[in-house]
């Protein structure tokens, strides 16, 4: 597996990338399936369950707020930083929140997000289910989320395959597996390391 020096470094609200950028893009990517599916309007209510260490820790990692603000279609590498707090604090005050920026939806926090400090799922520690509801309480959409480290997130499908896990092949110039391979390619091809 190759990945860039930028997709190590993420860019987001911190404490934890696994614990922050991993859960406001799954909840991104779930407005935006929603969305795509036509059925963005439909939402009456949402509910986010946290699993493992999500759900152990969440509040105190701020996975709590990467989700409400995922919710909204705040992306992690573009979020002003400055207005985090106000926005977290209005969605709690007012019991709602703007579903990928566009659609209100009533939001209680008490029972919409829930964080299981002792339930876990079986791929990952980091697992999340993503539900949104019609009016009548139906289900639009269901997914599983498991945040596997540096922001990347993977689909309980995804997650069963292992090229989804692990990214897509990536064809190198100077491919290398160990630091002393690395270091042959560049004596043998005069180059610096960076």
């Amino acid at each position: 597996m190759s990945i860039s020096v930028f997709d190590l470094f993420s860019i987001g609200i911190g404490p934890s990338s696994s614990h922050t950028i991993g859960p406001m893009r799954a909840a991104n990517r779930f407005v935006a399936e929603l969305e795509a599916a036509g059925r963005l309007q439909d939402v009456h209510r949402v509910k986010a369950e946290l699993f493992g260490s999500l759900g152990a820790t969440g509040r105190g990692h701020g996975s709590d707020v990467a989700v409400l603000l995922g919710l909204e279609g705040s992306e992690a590498e573009t979020i002003d930083i400055d207005s985090v707090d106000s926005r977290v604090a209005k969605i709690r005050e007012d019991r709602s929140l703007q579903l990928a920026d566009q659609r209100p939806i009533v939001f209680d926090e008490s029972t919409d997000l829930i964080l299981y400090l002792d339930k876990a799922l079986d791929f990952h520690s980091n697992g999340m289910t993503l539900h949104a509801f019609d009016a009548e309480g139906q289900t639009l959409l269901e997914a599983t989320y498991y945040s596997v480290g540096g922001g990347f997130v993977v689909t309980e499908a995804e997650a069963q395959d292992d090229q989804a896990v692990l990214g897509e092949s990536v064809s190198l110039p100077y491919a290398f597996s160990t630091a002393d391979e690395l270091l042959q390619l560049c004596q043998q091809h005069g180059l610096s390391i960076s």
